[in-house]
Order: structure tokens, then C-alpha cells, then sequence
């Protein structure tokens, strides 16, 4: 390797051109130096002897004043030494021709070889003039060698004026008075040197505004950096932005084939040498997190070979600095990398655009001066209006998978984690729960994280810490409008007769099976809405449809959420629509199941429109039926009046089932069911008769189990027939029923 880099070296040398940038930027300050001592022979030769001379800068003379009113005389910029200097200024004019022609002919050479010198490359960047980059020299010097700021100060006449000044500057580079004048134009905001700001001009000091000669020029750190070859960011995007080097290939990202195709076909075409002078590109990817937005941004920078400079909008809106000034920093360090550019929390912006255009306006600015290829990440859709005539703009919505993608998201996402049990189902995850890339490798961490906590010797990932690790990811944030169930019921648990426990038993396939049915089959393809899983639970009270829902929800592993019906309807117009779109947005999000108890209340048939209040009261049902329509996630509804319900809510129902009020067989298996293993029953109690004597649904049935037990606590321990008697009684009670001729009949039988 070492003697390839020599030979080629000495190939470069062999041809004149330079081996490194440092190599030119010393020549640069050769020449330099050359100018400056030109510059001190000529500024002594029209300067009287001084016997003020070790005060130079701090005392004027009145021989020293009479020198420069003679130079003013003729202004002329090209003094020239007389007398003694005049031999040596010669020779330095000639040293410094000669010297100039050397470094064009290596920049030539370097240029056809394929040197990269920074100088050079700077200046083609930001399209400078050969005299706006010896500018950049004159500035670059002090931040080199301390020698340089006392040599400015010996020519400025000042020794606290260290950096150059416009009137030094155009002094070392210009030998006509006609000369100078053109130069002027360097200095103007609106040319490249102020405008991309590459250097900073001192334009006031404390007694005021100052003259454009008389202001200092200071070279911008970013920039410096850059001339010295160091790549890394401007010290000031650090707090919003990062720079990384994208690994992943296109073929990788995990999207439709349809847009992986097109969005390689348009980065073959548009970014290609030869169409170059295409205009800029701003991309919108829009969708939920970890939907794979920064993904496709991150291979398709992968794919042209660019890094990709990530930034943070909300940070940018809360930075220290200006956000015009971050916007035009980013975008320039796009230039100098060069780089593409991808901002991620676009919402902060896009949210209130009205508020922010001025922000989105100098951000777009700074992307169609810098950035050929933008990549803006939001989650909601956005129509630039007005804010991107010169870029050419694409949105691309990143929705949720469904459901054969998801299993296949699942599966490509398993490299190093391999020590799964066989009861992992990457299709039935896939099914329950609609994640997105990024979703999905927080769940397999999270689940190898549970594995080893659950067992350091043996952490194979099971099932349930699958389960436990995308319940985990869902983070829902329905609690200010639901309440979070625990579900405690299995199958053993609930007792119905064969056909209602077979419909709920369906409901649970329907939820596991749907990645073959909508994915490997395609019915996704024949329905665009309807595609969620909605239930009706129909019954008298107590009959079990709660607690159907928790034995569906144990089963699936999802988490439940019981609609608090008080929180969402509003007596405020608009309000109960708002509430539902959160509810169902983010049930969406969460992999919840929803729970509508006392769904009469919510979903009532509309009535005939006689006032303000019924059109509004119709408008709520109506839109509720779109958001049961649109929404593709589980949701279950109960109800104790079947007939009350719109017909409309029970044509959307995938499944209905009919909870009804047990008869004495079902009540004696709820009997049996009902006392927990460690519940000490006494030999006096006869199940056969409860269920014959309390006819009363399962609900009930678990009260009174729950009272007698608090009484037996109280009185010896065990729980007896008479505790169960007392607690039957007080529940008829509370139901306003009449309990003697029960207590009658339950005697008889216990006597006999």
C-alpha cells in the first residue's frame, strides 16, 4: 500500500501537480507573502523617516501627515518604491509573476489528475472570482501564523487592528485606482463572499458605523475547517443536527416493491451526471412513527453514495441561535460535505402553517440554494402552496402495513436475534399487531431483554414476551377517554352454551388468521374499507359480555379499553366527533382493543329531524359510522337493548353474539366456576340447588358468591349455605325483588 501511494505521488510530481491541498494552500501563502512585502517596501517608500517610529501606530507626526496628504496627491493604488527599495521591489514582482504562474500551472495539473485541492473546490462551490479567493487567503493567513495579524498591523497602522481590513485587501490586490473600485463589489452583502457567508464583516465599532475600507474581515471557522480538509459539521448545528453515513441498500427498505421500483427509477434518472442541471428535489415523507420514513431516506443516500445530515426541526424552533440562521448553516453544510439533508419533526412547523411560513420560507430558501436533494419527515399530509415554485416536490405517504407485509417485516427483522421458541408466530403477531419497522425492532429488543430477565441461562424469546414487548411498544393513550382493563377471565372461566362460546371462539380466529385471509389470499385488495373486526355483544344484564371481552382480549394478548361514554358525549357542538377521532386514532395506533359498554347510549337509531338537536344528534351517529367503517382494528360493543341500535351499526358488525339469561344448567356450571380453587367451601353447600332456587344471570350469581365469602371471613371461615342464603337475600334486595318464597322453597329442599 505505501509503495502505491508513492508511485503515485511521484506520478503527481512528475506532472507538476500538487499532492495534497496543503501542499497548494502553502504555495497560497507563499504568494502571500510575497504581496505583503511588496506591500511594506512601497507603504516605507512614501512614508518620511519617523522619529516616532517604535510609536508607529499609536503616534502621528507631522512629517508622517505630510507623507500621506503627498500620497493622496495621486491616488494611484500602485505606488511603487523608490530610491534603495526600488532594486528589491523589482525582484519581488518578478519572484512573485514567477510564483504565479507555478501555482496555475500545478492547479492545471492537479485538476487533470484528479487532485482534490480545497481552495479550488471552495471556489467552485460557491462560484468565486480569482480575486474572492485570494480574499480567502489574506483571511485564512492569521488563522495559520500569528505573524500575519503583526504584519497586518504594521500595514494598517494599528496595533490592535490584527485582522485585514477592505482597505488592506485591496491594497495587496489591486494595482489600479480602477482596479479597486471594481473590487468593491466583493464586499457586498449580496455577493457570494458576504452572502454564504464565508467570511464576517466588522461594519461598526463603538464610536459607530464604519467606512467600508476601515471594516475587519474575519473568515468563518466552518470555513477555515474546510480549506484545512477537516469534514466534520459546523460547531453550531451540533445541538440540532448529526451527520451519518447510510450502510442500508433500497432493495432492504421494507415498502411496497411498487415504490421501491419507482423511487429507484427516479434516483437512476434524476440524479445522474448528465442531467445534473435538473432542479432541486424536497421529498415529503409523511406517516406514523417508525413507518420507515428515515429508512428510505437513509438507502437512498446509500444508493448515490452521499451521507445524509439529519436534523431536527423542534430543536431548530427551540435553539439558541436563529432559525433562519441554523436553516442557512444546514443547508450550506449540504454544499460543503456535500450531503443530502433530512429533517425529521416537520409537524412543529407544518402544524400552524400560517405561524410558521416565515420559518418554512427561509428553510426552502436555504434547500433550493444548497440542497439538491431534501428529505422533510412529517406525519400528516401537507401541501406546500406557494412555498416551492423552484424544487420539484414529491409526497409519499408511508402507511401502516398490512397485514402479509407485516409478516414479512417481522421476519426480515431477525438477524442476530435467533433463539425463538416454536411457538412463535410471526404471521399471528403480524395479525394483532400492525407495526411498523421501527416498531418492530423496538419489540424484539425489548422481548430479548424480557427473555434474559425471565431466564439468564436460557433466554429463548417466547411467545408471551412477543406479546409483552408489542403491548409495551403500543404506548396508548386512550386513558383520558377509556379506562385500561386488566383481562383475569380465560376460557375456563366463562360458561354460555355451545353456540354463543363457538361465535367467540371465531371472533378469536378472525383476529389471528387475517394476514392469510386480507394478505397471502388478497381480499386486502377487494375491500377498501370495512376491514376491521367489529363485535356485538347482545344480552340482559350479568349475562357475561364484559367478561367475553376480557377472555378474548386474555386470548389475542391485547391490550382492552372500556370507553368511558361520559368523557365522549358532549353537549358541545363538534365536541363528540373530536372525541371519537381521538379514540379511534389512536386505538389505531396503540393495537388496543375497544370496548363500547352500554353501546345504546352511543349508538342509538337516528331519529326523524325535527330541531337543531336532532340534526346534530344525527350528524354525531352518521360520523360514527364512518369511523367504524374506516377503522381496521378490533372493537367490541355491548349492549342491553339490541333494538335500540341503529340498524346501520348492526349491518357493520362482522359478528354478533347472543348473550341469554341462563337457564339452571348454566347456572350451576357458573356455581361451580365462580369460587376460586383456595375459596374453603363448606360439605352444606349444594350448587344443584342454588342454580334451582337463585335464578338470577352469572353477574349476580358472582356477587353473592363474593358477599357470602366476606361473611364466612367474619364467621368461622368457611363458607356455608347460610352464608350463601344471606348474601342471595340481599342481592334480590337490591334488585327489588321478593326473596320468602325462594328462601322457602331452598329450605325444603335442604330438609329433604
Amino acid at each position: 500500500m505505501l509503495e502505491m501511494v508513492s508511485n503515485s505521488q511521484r506520478a503527481n510530481e512528475k506532472e507538476g501537480a500538487y499532492t495534497t491541498s496543503q501542499e497548494h494552500l502553502a504555495d497560497e501563502l507563499r504568494r502571500l507573502d510575497l504581496r505583503l512585502h511588496s506591500q511594506v517596501l512601497t507603504q516605507r517608500s512614501y512614508q518620511p523617516a519617523n522619529p516616532l517610529a517604535p510609536f508607529k501606530g499609536l503616534v502621528l507626526s507631522e512629517e508622517e501627515i505630510a507623507g500621506l496628504l503627498a500620497s493622496s496627491a495621486s491616488p494611484s493604488a500602485g505606488e511603487q518604491p523608490s530610491g534603495a527599495d526600488e532594486a528589491e521591489h523589482q525582484t519581488l514582482v518578478e519572484a512573485l509573476s514567477q510564483l504565479e504562474t507555478q501555482i496555475e500551472e500545478r492547479r492545471a495539473a492537479s485538476l487533470r489528475a484528479g487532485v482534490y485541492l480545497s481552495l479550488p473546490h471552495l471556489a467552485q462551490l460557491f462560484q468565486l472570482t480569482p480575486f474572492e479567493e485570494q480574499c480567502l487567503v489574506i483571511c485564512l493567513a492569521p488563522e495559520l501564523e500569528r505573524k500575519y495579524e503583526k504584519l497586518y498591523a504594521y500595514l494598517q497602522d494599528d496595533i490592535t487592528r490584527k485582522k485585514p481590513s477592505v482597505e488592506l485587501v485591496l491594497n495587496l490586490l489591486c494595482q489600479t485606482g480602477q482596479e479597486r473600485l471594481a473590487a468593491r463589489l466583493a464586499f457586498d452583502p449580496q455577493a457570494p463572499l458576504l452572502k454564504y457567508r464565508l467570511w464576517q464583516i466588522t461594519e461598526s465599532s463603538p464610536d459607530g458605523p464604519l467606512p467600508l475600507l476601515a471594516r475587519a474581515l474575519k473568515l468563518d471557522d466552518r470555513i477555515v475547517n474546510f480549506l484545512l480538509g477537516f469534514r466534520q459539521m459546523d460547531a453550531r448545528l451540533e445541538p440540532i443536527a448529526r451527520l451519518v453515513s447510510p450502510q442500508a441498500e433500497l432493495n432492504q427498505a421494507m415498502l411496497p416493491e411498487e415504490i421501491q421500483s419507482r423511487m429507484r427509477s427516479f434516483v437512476d434518472s434524476h440524479f445522474s451526471q448528465a442531467k445534473s442541471a435538473r432542479p432541486n428535489v424536497v421529498f415529503y415523507f409523511y406517516g406514523p412513527y417508525g413507518s420507515g420514513k428515515r429508512a428510505l431516506a437513509e438507502v437512498v443516500c446509500h444508493d448515490l453514495g452521499l451521507p445524509l445530515i439529519i436534523g431536527d426541526l423542534e430543536r431548530m424552533l427551540g435553539g439558541q441561535s436563529p432559525f433562519e440562521e441554523l436553516s442557512w448553516l444546514l443547508g450550506r453544510e449540504t454544499l460543503l460535505q456535500p450531503a443530502a439533508l433530512c429533517l425529521e419533526n416537520c409537524d412543529c412547523l407544518l402544524a400552524e402553517p400560517d405561524k410558521h411560513r416565515p420559518q418554512l420560507k427561509s428553510l426552502l430558501e436555504a434547500t433550493q440554494t444548497f440542497s439538491r436533494l431534501t428529505f422533510l419527515l412529517g406525519s400528516q399530509t401537507w401541501k406546500p402552496q406557494g412555498l416551492l415554485n423552484e424544487h420539484l416536490f414529491i409526497e409519499l405517504k408511508f402507511p401502516l402495513p398490512d397485514a402479509r407485509t407485516g409478516k414479512h417485516l417481522w421476519e426480515s427483522h431477525l438477524n442476530g436475534h435467533d433463539q425463538f421458541a416454536s411457538d412463535v408466530d410471526w404471521g399471528t403477531l403480524a395479525s394483532k399487531f400492525r407495526f411498523r419497522p421501527g416498531q418492530i425492532r423496538d419489540a424484539l429488543v425489548a422481548a430479548e431483554n424480557l427473555a434474559r430477565w425471565r431466564s439468564p441461562d436460557d433466554s429463548q424469546i417466547t411467545m408471551s414476551d412477543l406479546y409483552a414487548a408489542c403491548r409495551a411498544q403500543s404506548t396508548p393513550k386512550l386513558s383520558a377517554l377509556a379506562r385500561q382493563i386488566e383481562p383475569k377471565y380465560t376460557w375456563a372461566d366463562i360458561v354460555l352454551p355451545t353456540d354463543p362460546l363457538a361465535q367467540l371462539r371465531e371472533l378469536c380466529n378472525q383476529a389471528k388468521y387475517r394476514h392469510i385471509v386480507y394478505g397471502e389470499w388478497g381480499f386486502d385488495r377487494k375491500l377498501s374499507l370495512g376491514k376491521g373486526l367489529n363485535a356485538l355483544f347482545s344480552g340482559p344484564p350479568g349475562t357475561g359480555k364484559t367478561m367475553a371481552a376480557e377472555v378474548i382480549a386474555n386470548e389475542l394478548q391485547l391490550d382492552l379499553y372500556q370507553i368511558d361514554l361520559s368523557q365522549v358525549v358532549s353537549k358541545y357542538i363538534g365536541e363528540t366527533e373530536k372525541n371519537l377521532h381521538r379514540i379511534f386514532s389512536e386505538a389505531q395506533s396503540s393495537n388496543a382493543i375497544l370496548f363500547f359498554d352500554e353501546a345504546d347510549a352511543l349508538f342509538g337509531k337516528r331519529s326523524e329531524v325535527k330541531d337543531a338537536h336532532d340534526r346534530y344528534a344525527n350528524i354525531e351517529i352518521g360520523y360514527l359510522l364512518q369511523k367504524m367503517e374506516e377503522y381496521d382494528g378490533i372493537a367490541m360493543l355491548a349492549t342491553n337493548l339490541r333494538q335500540h341500535l341503529d340498524e346501520a351499526f348492526v349491518r357493520r358488525m362482522q359478528v354478533i353474539v347472543e348473550f341469554p339469561f341462563p337457564d339452571e344448567e348454566y347456572r350451576r356450571r357458573i356455581w361451580e366456576v365462580i369460587f376460586p380453587r383456595e375459596a374453603p367451601l363448606g360439605d352444606d353447600v349444594d350448587f344443584g340447588a342454588l342454580a334451582r332456587e337463585v335464578r338470577l344471570a352469572g353477574g349476580n350469581i358472582k356477587n353473592i358468591a363474593l358477599a357470602a365469602a366476606f361473611y364466612a371471613a367474619e364467621d368461622g371461615r368457611v363458607i356455608r349455605m347460610p352464608h350463601l342464603m344471606q348474601a342471595a337475600r340481599r342481592e334480590y334486595q337490591k334488585l327489588g325483588r321478593t326473596w320468602n318464597e325462594v328462601e322457602w322453597s331452598t329450605k325444603r329442599t335442604l330438609v329433604s
